[in-house]
């Protein structure tokens, strides 16, 4: 199939599964042609964070859990983006057993006071996991329910001590060929990056995830340490992260890079910003009980529900020109 009948598929007739596929091959087209050009936006700096009022306290604590269906812990281990270990939704819960989760190192470093390269262990020393049932929003149009266990990202900062120039956080992913299959494939620029502006990495909201359902985290859903951002598309929760670095610049992030007119570096959540080549207005909810996958299409919240606890990050902000 041509790029030029690929862009040609309406929405309507673009499965999941397919949307997923052709997602890939638009992205490799895109990739390997010096005509197409970026988006506008690709080099350009947001501007810094407003000054807007924070949420209480009782609004922070209200966005810790819903009382939404579960998705099953076999859908939650089973339907997975990493495409590290390959680019099938169940490429990753086959492959990923190759993955060594312990022992784990995380170098801390960038504009901060402390910086230093610690074990996992010693890097959530002393912070009580808290499990947060968050909701979880694919940029493909599917979402999950999941019982997370972690900790506040913005507590594990904190001791690092960023300086005034840590205006972001970035993140980078394990890039092991022996461990990982799919980095033998260059879908994107290995290693696996992403970013948050230090205000979206410091809020409560935030978590560095150890487990789900209560237990440790399964290889293929990023163990042993990933990012859970849930007001944010699924790609911005970056998983088996190996290195986290304060910046000053916004930093480069994978799908970004790749094609900034459809992955925004800050990709909040919102069904009035509609990815090129699908609607973002709805999505299908991978199904809570019984046997069949997914569940009924339901509407796309803007900041996939979380504006209460959110939304003050971005007032003032254009939504549409900073997706």
């Amino acid at each position: 199939m041509s790029l030029r009948e690929v862009l040609k598929i309406p929405a309507s007739r673009i499965t999941d599964e397919t949307v997923y596929r052709e997602r890939r091959r638009l992205l490799t087209a895109l990739a390997l042609s010096p005509a197409l050009g970026l988006s506008g936006c690709a080099e350009a700096e947001a501007p810094p964070p407003p000054a807007a009022a924070p949420p209480s306290p009782e609004q922070v604590k209200a966005g810790f859990r819903t009382d939404e269906p579960l998705t099953r812990y076999q859908d939650v281990t089973g339907y997975n983006n990493f495409y590290e270990f390959g680019t099938g939704k169940g490429d990753p819960s086959s492959a990923a057993k190759t993955l060594r989760t312990s022992p784990w190192t995380v170098a801390v470093g960038g504009a901060c006071a402390k910086p230093g390269k610690l074990a996992l262990e010693d890097l959530i020393k002393g912070l009580t996991p808290q499990e947060r049932v968050y909701r979880l929003r694919c940029v493909e149009g599917w979402s999950m329910v999941i019982p997370w266990l972690g900790v506040p990202l913005g507590d594990v900062l904190k001791r690092f001590e960023p300086t005034s120039k840590a205006k972001y956080v970035a993140f980078t992913t394990l890039a092991d060929r022996k461990q990982m299959p799919g980095i033998a494939y260059p879908s994107i620029d290995w290693p696996y990056r992403e970013g948050l502006r230090i205000d979206e990495a410091m809020h409560p909201l935030t978590l560095l995830a150890t487990g789900l359902y209560g237990k440790p985290l399964p290889q293929q859903n990023g163990a042993p340490l990933r990012l859970v951002v849930p007001w944010k598309y699924g790609f911005k929760s970056i998983k088996s992260i190996i290195a986290i670095t304060f910046v000053e610049k916004r930093p480069v992030t994978s799908w970004n890079e790749l094609q900034p007119s459809e992955y925004g570096f800050f990709s909040n959540v919102n069904p009035d910003v509609d990815h090129p080549r699908w609607s973002q207005k709805t999505e299908r909810r991978i199904a809570g009980t019984g046997s069949k996958l997914f569940a009924d299409r339901v509407p796309t919240r803007l900041y996939n529900g979380y504006g209460d606890q959110v939304a003050s990050l971005y007032a003032g902000m254009n939504l549409r020109t900073w997706f």
